[in-house]
């Protein structure tokens, strides 16, 4: 019998990885939802898919698109496995810090008009 192509395999292992589940326990996650590790938390009877989550995300927070990247796995996928790690502790999430917002044109305008009347 020949080996499974790629394309079948892939078919296969995000059913595998997710331990069979299509969604997330949660719907918080969004494509630039920031990931971090909780501390001290034990890897014993991890995944090596979520291990590997926590080895990205020791180094500093990574959004949930950059760690499917460097998981080559789905964001669906991504999520459940994230999902998992936060019910477990093992990881924490928070929304990205907003853009601040720029001052309004008129705003600017009157700073320039009273900066140019002093000099």
């Amino acid at each position: 019998m020949s080996p499974p192509d790629r394309r079948e395999r892939g078919l296969v292992r995000p059913y595998v990885v997710t331990d069979g589940r299509s969604r997330p326990t949660r719907n918080t996650l969004d494509l630039v939802t920031l990931v971090t590790v909780a501390a001290n938390r034990p890897l014993t009877g991890l995944s090596p898919e979520k291990r590997r989550v926590m080895e990205l995300c020791r180094g500093g927070a990574l959004s949930v698109a950059e760690v499917a990247g460097h998981l080559a796995l789905a964001i669906s996928v991504t999520k459940v496995l994230l999902s998992d790690l936060i019910d477990s502790g093992h990881i924490t999430t928070r929304p990205p810090v907003p853009r601040a917002q720029l001052p309004a044109d008129q705003l600017l305008q009157e700073v320039l008009d009273g900066l140019r009347s002093r000099l």
